[in-house]
């Protein structure tokens, strides 16, 4: 869950992914990359997705810890997937980007954004079907001493979550957090005047973000992982659909009141973000439609690589 829905929806689209949890890791970097959203340049865009292999190779490296002889399948079908993506997705995103220029010059209902919102979630549980397979082969791999490497990332992923957004105090996690969609708000209109700035803050304070019950899900989640990596050995032939289990899961929390929860923080993201939309002027809407159209070039670019 993106602990900073309440902030702006290009933010949000970011991170959408459920953060640090290693069955969707691959769907992850590929999301960040592809929404181009929280990167400077356009350039940069392209850079980043062209070398999206390696960053997500070396992120799982850095939890699981893999073995040569596990480096080089792993790397093979880390590459089959982007290859996939870059083939069949890439072309959806850029359509999207296409038609938001149309939606950024203009005035927006939080209905409007939320009906954006599903279409890109739609696009990333497609994609993180196509990861479901090699996925699954990872965790038929992995031996005992990368399970517990990956229990002690899980473990440091809390410890900085808890930094975040437990152990400090409310102002300072308001001030972070509209630092953060301060940042992602002028990436895409440019500058913000006054008003615009107190709107986001005012905005954050009302968000229903909780901080202890979104840890508490981020705990259920790692253990369901490992929960998912020990039946999947228990019973290889089942592997992947334990692993489409895993990510169901993650979509669709079945923790008591979490769905009702999450969808809150989508809707009143939504809302939010076409509030501050609509306070926006002509000038920054046409910065908008700039970068948009920047980003819409930057992945037909990309989906014609081969």
């Amino acid at each position: 869950m993106n602990t900073s829905f309440g902030e702006p929806l290009h933010g949000v689209l970011a991170g959408l992914h459920v953060r640090r949890i290693i069955a969707l890791q691959v769907v992850k970097v590929c999301a960040l990359v592809t929404m181009a959203l929280a990167i400077t340049a356009c350039t940069a865009a392209r850079l980043a997705y062209n070398q999206a292999h390696n960053a997500t190779y070396w992120w799982l490296d850095s939890h699981v810890d893999f073995t040569n002889d596990q480096s080089t399948p792993v790397r093979g079908d880390i590459n089959a997937f982007f290859q996939w993506h870059r083939t069949n997705e890439l072309p959806v995103y850029a359509g999207l980007l296409q038609r938001w220029q149309t939606l950024a010059a203009q005035e927006l209902t939080g209905a409007q954004v939320c009906a954006e919102f599903d279409v890109i979630r739609q696009r990333i549980e497609r994609a993180a079907d196509a990861s479901a397979q090699p996925m699954a082969r990872l965790a038929l791999q992995l031996d005992a001493a990368q399970v517990e490497h990956l229990k002690s990332r899980q473990a440091k992923s809390n410890e900085e979550f808890a930094d975040d957004f437990l152990q400090t105090s409310v102002d300072a996690r308001i001030e972070k957090r509209h630092d953060r969609a301060l940042g992602r708000s002028e990436m895409l209109y440019g500058t913000l005047n006054a008003a615009q700035k107190e709107l986001l803050r005012n905005n954050i304070m009302a968000s229903p973000f909780d901080p202890q019950r979104t840890q508490a899900e981020r705990l259920r989640r790692q253990a369901d992982l490992l929960k998912t990596v020990k039946d999947a050995q228990a019973a290889p032939d089942t592997a992947a659909e334990r692993v489409r289990g895993h990510m169901a899961r993650i979509g669709q929390s079945p923790t008591p009141g979490y769905k009702a929860y999450a969808d809150e923080l989508i809707r009143q993201g939504c809302a939010q973000f076409a509030q501050l939309h609509n306070t926006t002027t002509p000038e920054q809407r046409a910065n908008a439609v700039r970068v948009l159209k920047g980003y819409e070039d930057d992945l037909r670019v990309l989906s014609a690589q081969r």
